[in-house]
C-alpha cells in the first residue's frame, strides 16, 4: 500500500494534505468492510442465509467504530493538519495522465463518514426486524451494504473519477433497493424511472470530469483546485453548471426531481438510508466538495440558488396534499435538500450551514422514515394516512420518536433542525431579502404539511378498518428510533455552541463569510417561530379540530394540481418522452428506409448489373467473333455520321 501527500485548495490556499499514517492508513478499510458484506451475501448463496444480515450489520458497525477513533484522533490535531490522503494504487495510468485510487480524509468527509456508518447503521438494525419475514433478506441487506459502500467511496475519493465510481455505484444500488419487491409492476417501473433520471444527471459529471482533464489534465482534487484560477471565466461558469445538473440528479432537485416520490416504493429501511445519509445528499456534497469552483463563479452559484430555492418550494407544497405518509416525507425531504442546496449556492456564507442542516436532517429525516415504517408494520402496511388517526396509544414508543423528528423538522427551539434551518434563513436574508422571506415562507409551508401527518396518523378518531390491529414494533425496530430521535434533540445544539460546525469545516470551505443583517437575529428567529407556529396552527384547525374524511375530498385546483406533483410526470412525458419517442421511430425509419435503402439499393444495382453482364460472356468464340463485327460496324456507323 502506497501513501502519498497530495495539496488541497482551500480558501485560505494551498495546504498540503498529510500522508495518511496509523489510525488514518486505515481509510481504506472504511469502504472494504461494507464491500466484503455485499460480496459474501450476493456471491454467498442460501448458505448465508442464517448468518447474512447479521454479518452485514456487524460490518457496517465496526465501520462506524473505526470512523469514530479517527475522528476523535483528527480532533486532538491542529485545524491546518487535519486532511489526509491515502493512495492505494495506479488504476489508469495513461501517458501523461494517471487516476489514483485514492482517498482523503479530512473535515468534511469525516463528517460524512460518521453519518453514514451511524444512520446506515441503525438502518440495518431497524431492518433485522423490518424485513424479518422476507425470504430474501439476505439479498436486500446485501444491496444495503453495497449502498454504503458505495456512499462511502463517494465522499473518500480524491478525485472525481472515484467519486464518479461512487456515484454511480449509489445509483445502482438505489436501482436494486427500489425495485426489491420487483414482483409489482409499478415498482420495478419505480426502480427504472429513478435509475433513468439519475443518469441524465449523471451526464453533467461525466462532462464535468472531460472538462477537467482537457483543461487541467487532472481530475485529483489537488490539481483541479490548485489550477482553477487559472482557467477563463467560461470554462468554471460550464464546469460548475454541469456539477449542478449532477446534483439535481442524485439529489432530486429541479427539474430532475421526479423520480424521488416513486422511490418510496422500496421498504421503507431504504427510504431512510435515500432520504438521510446516502443517495440525496450526495449532490450536496458534490457542491459543497467543489466550493473552490463555485467561489470564481457567480453564475454557477447563482444558479445553485435558484435551483434550491425553488425546489424548496416545490417539495413544501407538494407535501400538504400527499396522503401516502412515505411520500409525504419524501416531499419534505425534497423540500430539506433544497435549503441545504440554497445555503451551498451562497458560497462561503452557507456552505458549513448546509452541511449543518444535511447533519441534522440526517437523523430526524432518518427517524421520520424509520417512523412511518414503524406505523406500517402495525397496520398491514397501510400507507394511507387518512386510514390511521390515533395510533399514538396504540404505538406509544412510535409516536414519541415521530413526534420529536416533527419537531425537529419544524424548527422546534431546542431541537436539531431549529438551528441549523434557522442558520440558513439568515444568511438567505443576509445575501438577499426575498430569497429569505421564500426560505421563511417554506419554513410555514413545513410546518402546515408535517403537523397534517402528525395529526392525520397519531390523533383523532381511528379510522382504520376492523380486522386491522396496531401494535408496537419490536425491540430491533425501536431502539433505533429512540437513538435517532436522541440525536434529533441533541445535535442541533452540539454542532451549533461555539461555532463547533463552522470551525470544524473552515480547513475545507474556508471561514465563514460575515454577513450584515438589517434587523436583530432574535427578531428573525422570532418571524420564523411565528410564521411556524401559523403553520401549526392552520393544519389544527383542518385536521384536528374537523374530522378527518376517509375519502379525499376534491379539494382545490392547486391541491389537486400537487397531489400530482403538478403534473412533473405529463410533463417529462410530453416534452422528453414522447419527443424522444418519434426521434426514434423517425431515425429508426430512416435507418431502414434511406441508410439501408440505399446500401441495400446499391448491392442490388450492382448485383443485378453484374448478373446480366454474366449473360453475354458465353464462352462461344462465334459469338464473341459477332460481338466484335456488330461492334465494328458501329463503330464505323458513327465515323461516317461524325463526317457526315
Amino acid at each position: 500500500m502506497n501513501a502519498a501527500a497530495v495539496v488541497h485548495w482551500s480558501e485560505g490556499g494551498q495546504q498540503v494534505v498529510s500522508d495518511a499514517t496509523g489510525v488514518f492508513g486505515l481509510t481504506w478499510l472504511l469502504i472494504a468492510l461494507p464491500l466484503l458484506g455485499a460480496v459474501v451475501l450476493l456471491l454467498g448463496g442460501r448458505r448465508t442465509n442464517s448468518f447474512g444480515p447479521l454479518l452485514a450489520t456487524a460490518l457496517v458497525g465496526v465501520a462506524f467504530l473505526l470512523g469514530l477513533v479517527q475522528f476523535l484522533q483528527m480532533v486532538g490535531e491542529p485545524a491546518a493538519d487535519r486532511s489526509f490522503a491515502q493512495s492505494l494504487f495506479t488504476w489508469a495510468p495513461i501517458g501523461d495522465f494517471s487516476v489514483d485510487v485514492g482517498f482523503q480524509l479530512d473535515p468534511l468527509s469525516m463528517a460524512f463518514v460518521l453519518l453514514v456508518t451511524f444512520v446506515g447503521g441503525l438502518v440495518h438494525v431497524y431492518s433485522l426486524g423490518y424485513m424479518a419475514n422476507d425470504p430474501d433478506r439476505r439479498r436486500f441487506f446485501g444491496y444495503l451494504n453495497l449502498f454504503v459502500a458505495s456512499m462511502l467511496l463517494l465522499v473518500l475519493a480524491s478525485n472525481y473519477v472515484l467519486v464518479y465510481v461512487g456515484w454511480e455505484g449509489v445509483g445502482l444500488a438505489s436501482y436494486l433497493l427500489i425495485g426489491f419487491w420487483n414482483a409489482k409492476a409499478e415498482y420495478a417501473t419505480a426502480a427504472k424511472k429513478a435509475f433513468v433520471m439519475n443518469r441524465v444527471g449523471d451526464i453533467g459529471m461525466s462532462l464535468a470530469i472531460m472538462l477537467m482533464v482537457t483543461t487541467f489534465g487532472t481530475t485529483a482534487f489537488s490539481g483541479v483546485f490548485s489550477g482553477v484560477e487559472q482557467a477563463s471565466s467560461g470554462v468554471v461558469l460550464a464546469m460548475g453548471l454541469l456539477l449542478l445538473l449532477a446534483a439535481t440528479g442524485k439529489s432530486a432537485q429541479l427539474p430532475l426531481q421526479a423520480w424521488l416520490g416513486d422511490a418510496m416504493a422500496g421498504p421503507t429501511p431504504v427510504s431512510a438510508l435515500i432520504h438521510a445519509a446516502t443517495m440525496v445528499t450526495a449532490g450536496v456534497y458534490l457542491i459543497v466538495r467543489s466550493n473552490p469552483i463555485f467561489d470564481l463563479s457567480d453564475g454557477a452559484r447563482l444558479a445553485v440558488v435558484l435551483v434550491g430555492v425553488l425546489t424548496l418550494l416545490f417539495g413544501a407544497f407538494v407535501g400538504t396534499a400527499k396522503d401516502d405518509i412515505k411520500k409525504a416525507l419524501a416531499a419534505s425531504t425534497m423540500s430539506q435538500i433544497g435549503y441545504m442546496i440554497l445555503a451551498a449556492g451562497l458560497g462561503p456564507a452557507g456552505y458549513a450551514f448546509a452541511i449543518f442542516h444535511l447533519l441534522t436532517h440526517g437523523f430526524f429525516k432518518a427517524g421520520l422514515f424509520l417512523g412511518a415504517g414503524s406505523v406500517m408494520h402495525g397496520m398491514d402496511d397501510e400507507v394511507n394516512m387518512r386510514r390511521y388517526g390515533g395510533l399514538r396509544k396504540a404505538m406509544p414508543i412510535t409516536f414519541i420518536t415521530f413526534f420529536v423528528g416533527y419537531l425537529a423538522i419544524i424548527g422546534i427551539p431546542p431541537f436539531a433542525g431549529f438551528f441549523s434551518k434557522d442558520k440558513i434563513i439568515e444568511a438567505a436574508l443576509a445575501d438577499n431579502v426575498w430569497l429569505g422571506v421564500a426560505a421563511i415562507l417554506g419554513a410555514g409551508i413545513t410546518a402546515f404539511y408535517m403537523s397534517r401527518v402528525v395529526f392525520m396518523t397519531f390523533f383523532g378518531e381511528q379510522r382504520w378498518a376492523d380486522d386491522v390491529h396496531p401494535h408496537e414494533s419490536p425491540r430491533s425496530m425501536t431502539v433505533p428510533m429512540v437513538l435517532l430521535g436522541i440525536g434529533s434533540v441533541v445535535l442541533g445544539y452540539v454542532l451549533y455552541s461555539g461555532s463547533r460546525i463552522v470551525l470544524w469545516l473552515e480547513p475545507v470551505v474556508g471561514p465563514e463569510e460575515e454577513h450584515e443583517l438589517g434587523i436583530p437575529v432574535l427578531a428573525i428567529t422570532a418571524i420564523i417561530i411565528a410564521v411556524t407556529l401559523v403553520g401549526v396552527a392552520i393544519a389544527y384547525s383542518m385536521y384536528l379540530r374537523k374530522p378527518v374524511p376517509v375519502q379525499a375530498p376534491l379539494g382545490t385546483v392547486v391541491t389537486r394540481a400537487a397531489r400530482q406533483d403538478f403534473y412533473q410526470d405529463a410533463f417529462n412525458e410530453s416534452v422528453f418522452m414522447r419527443p424522444g419517442q418519434y426521434l426514434t421511430r423517425f431515425l429508426v425509419f430512416f435507418d431502414n428506409r434511406v441508410i439501408d435503402g440505399f446500401v441495400n439499393g446499391s448491392a442490388a444495382l450492382i448485383g443485378g448489373g453484374s448478373a446480366r453482364l454474366r449473360r453475354w460472356q458465353t464462352g462461344f468464340v462465334r459469338s464473341y467473333a459477332l460481338s466484335m463485327l456488330a461492334g465494328a460496324v458501329l463503330v464505323v456507323g458513327v465515323l461516317v455520321l461524325v463526317r457526315l
